[in-house]
This record gives structure tokens, sequence and C-alpha cells, in this order.
């Protein structure tokens, strides 16, 4: 019966959109925003640092194929990378797959209800697995974005090397919108996760009901 998946469909829509947004996050380099004074070199007086990379228009320094941008890359294992940093790169990643898991198994279970299959116990089974994948993922994204939030509203700076022509500290920075695109993909992978691991068949409910109807017909011959 596909009536009966109405909200788990929903809840497979959420997911998979949350799942998009942790990718869009991971790959933007707009986590966080360096407002400087000086733009000599930073053409905009703006500077964008993202987990892999971190980005400034400029004249005078231009990355091939950048047009007038001058980016360099962040390593993971770099003296300079803060730790806020090497864990979303880490953790970022692990979501993505763990969420990729979720929605898998969410079709899977969808797919069960839709071809009748919804009285088998297995289904509620990978309902609440996936739900338990989605939530992992939540939190795996959630850490850095926190974090990295942290950071910023603490105004702490990175020291990167002189190639990366970056100032020794800001005047002031600003959370970017990666943050907030992550925040919002955790908060829609967080309720498809509840939705999934809420689920209860047909079967269950109406055998609840049933032994609510035997226990009040016994209490009446009493």
């Amino acid at each position: 019966m596909t009536h009966t998946a109405g909200a788990q469909l929903w809840a497979l829509g959420l997911s998979c959109v949350g799942w998009s947004l942790g990718a869009v996050a991971l790959g933007l380099v707009q986590w966080r925003v360096w407002l400087v004074s000086d733009s000599e070199v930073i053409g905009s007086g703006r500077a964008w640092v993202g987990l892999w990379r971190a980005c400034f228009d400029s004249h005078t320094h231009v990355t091939p194929g950048s047009g007038v941008m001058h980016c360099r890359y962040v390593g993971l294992a770099e003296a300079f990378t803060p730790p806020e940093m090497a864990a979303g790169q880490v953790l970022m990643l692990l979501s993505l797959l763990t969420g990729l898991a979720g929605n898998a198994g969410a079709v899977y279970s969808v797919k069960n209800l839709h071809f009748g299959m919804e009285k088998t116990s297995r289904t509620r089974a990978a309902f609440f697995a996936t739900g338990g994948l989605c939530l992992s993922a939540a939190v795996m994204s959630l850490t850095p974005l926190l974090w990295n939030l942290s950071s910023v509203v603490s105004n702490q700076t990175i020291r990167f090397p002189p190639e990366f022509k970056m100032p020794p500290a800001p005047d002031s920075q600003q959370v970017g919108s990666a943050i907030w695109v992550g925040m919002v993909g955790a908060a829609l992978m967080v309720v498809s996760g509840i939705s999934f691991c809420a689920y209860r068949s047909p079967v269950d409910r109406r055998g609840g009901g049933a032994r609510d109807n035997r226990t009040f017909e016994s209490h009446e011959q009493l």
C-alpha cells in the first residue's frame, strides 16, 4: 500500500536535498570571509577561506585558469592547517559517504512499501538503519560546521605560508555562506533521520489497536 509511505517519501526527498546541500558546502570556498584593509594585493579587500582552498581577487597575483583569482590549496597534513579545517575535510567527506548510504537505504525501504512488502519486519529494520545513517551523517557534518562557526565568531586567525599572499590576520571575519548551506543540509538530514526511525508499519498499528480492544473487552467482562 503506497499511501502508508507518505511521510517516508517526504523524508527521502529531504534527505536527498540535505545530502546535496552538504556536498555543495564541502566544495564552496566561502567558509570564512576575511575582511582586510590592505587592498594592494587583495583587490576587493576580501578573501575567502574554505576547507580546501584560500582565494581572493587580485590583479597582481593570479592563479592560471582562475580569471582574476589567486587560490592556494589547503592540505590536510600542512602544519598551518587549523584542526577545525582538518576535521572538516575528513568529517564532511565521511558525512557524504554515510548520507549516500542512508539515501540508498531509504530508496530500498520505500521501494519495499510500494511493492507491498510493508508487512515484513525487515522493512521496518531497514527504515531504522536508514534513519541511523542519516542522523550519523548530520552529526558528522555539524561537528566541523559548528567548530568553524565558533572560530569565525572568536576571530581566530590562520598563519598561512608566504606563497598564499594572505595577511597575518584579518581586520575582521564573517561567517561564509558555505557554513549556512551546510547547516541547513544537516538540519534536513536530522528531520529525515527522525522520520525514518519513527516508521511503524500498518501491521504494528493494527496489532496495537487489537491488543487495546481485547484489554478493554476483558475489563468490561469483569
